[in-house]
């Protein structure tokens, strides 16, 4: 049977064939534990570990040294918002974030709340999924520890205006950390242009292997680690090191980034016509997200009058989702686009079409086809 047309690169994407040639000795020549400083395999781990630091402050900002590896984006966002709350010893603090969040920044919050450590404010969004700053400078506190809003939305590709909110929170003394996890390989990503204090990334977003990610964290910025052991990654991250995951990571935003202005260029003219191809032919398509502040990959669309999972599983030849990988074993409605203002029949009538470097034009005009055919029968019924 062929495989599905894929189309939900947000939710992983194949790792490239140059990052597993990269990764290769260090599975079988350079296997040693990077710390081991007592012989000559220890060394040459430990240094593809530190050309990796290297290289992702040459492509991301900031010092090798306030790169810390983890097992992705969900740990470096749990250490990242943890960190600094625990990091206030015996105080009660004040969390602000937003509604649109991936879980694994709404999860943290909501549970530091419910154990009486913070207090939160969920900020809303617009109808485009986007935070205006100003309600992030009404919302602080002068016990605000941390504000903690993702770059680029996984559902809708909303990107955030994050260096206006970096201001406010400059001014006012106020740790700023993002979830950039859907941002970094896709569009250009700097710590010092944003203006964050903490920045959460995974390598299998952007064709590197699962299981390794990062979280960048200023210089000065106070965390308390969430697992104790033997005091890896200066005490924050205990644990050996991953280091052929980490090559793979280091290799993986090598290659998205040398490419970046060009593919970005050709995944947004994809997605247009993916656009056109769907809104023109198709009466009561609507568009999630915002049209200008987006991803060049990322389409999200209301399909009114269809039963949101008769609609899904009446495509069994393309491989979409109708919300974030991450909460599919919720058969609730996206979150997101609640936020938005969708009702729940219009959130679970949605489709999120994410495209990736595979993706062709042939791909993009046959999903279109198949959309419309599998309305047209779903209306016949």
């Amino acid at each position: 049977m062929a495989m599905p047309i894929y189309m939900d690169y947000n939710a992983t994407t194949p790792v490239d064939p140059r990052v597993v040639e990269a990764m290769r000795p260090a599975f079988e020549e350079h296997f040693g534990n990077p710390a081991s400083r007592t012989h000559p395999y220890g060394w040459a781990a430990a240094r593809l570990v530190e050309k990796a630091r290297a290289s992702l402050a040459s492509l991301l900002g900031g010092n090798p040294d306030e790169f810390i590896f983890t097992a992705g984006a969900t740990e470096a966002n749990n250490l990242a918002i943890k960190g600094v709350v625990w990091g206030r010893t015996g105080k009660t603090c004040h969390v602000i974030t937003c509604a649109t969040e991936h879980k694994a920044v709404l999860d943290p919050c909501r549970r530091l709340a419910r154990d009486g450590e913070v207090e939160l404010t969920i900020l809303p969004v617009d109808r485009c999924g986007r935070i205006d700053p100003q309600q992030v400078h009404k919302a602080l506190r002068p016990d605000t520890a941390l504000v903690s809003l993702m770059l680029a939305n996984n559902e809708t590709g909303t990107l955030h205006p994050l260096p206006e909110v970096a201001q406010i929170c400059r001014q006012r003394g106020v740790l700023l950390h993002t979830d950039a996890t859907q941002a970094v390989g896709k569009i250009p990503v700097n710590v010092h242009e944003l203006g964050v204090d903490l920045l959460s990334l995974s390598a299998h977003k952007f064709y590197g292997p699962k299981g390794i990610g990062a979280l960048w964290r200023r210089r000065g910025v106070p965390l308390v680690p969430l697992l104790d052991g033997g005091g890896h990654e200066q005490g924050l991250r205990s644990g050996t090191l991953a280091v052929p995951l980490i090559v793979g990571l280091q290799r993986a935003l090598e290659l998205c980034c040398s490419d970046l202005e060009c593919e970005g260029s050709r995944l947004a003219a994809l997605r247009d016509e993916l656009r056109r191809l769907l809104l023109n032919s198709i009466p009561g398509v609507e568009e999630n997200g915002d049209p200008q502040h987006r991803l060049p990959n990322t389409l999200n669309l209301t399909f009114r009058d269809v039963e949101g999972n008769a609609l899904l599983a009446s495509l069994p030849a393309l491989a979409i989702s109708s919300g974030s990988a991450c909460t599919s074993a919720d058969p609730a409605p996206s979150h997101v686009l609640l936020a938005m203002g969708r009702t729940s029949r219009e959130a679970q009538a949605s489709l999120r079409f994410s495209l990736g470097r595979p993706t062709t034009a042939a791909e993009v005009e046959k999903a279109a086809e198949l959309v419309r055919a599998a309305l047209a029968r779903l209306h016949r019924r």
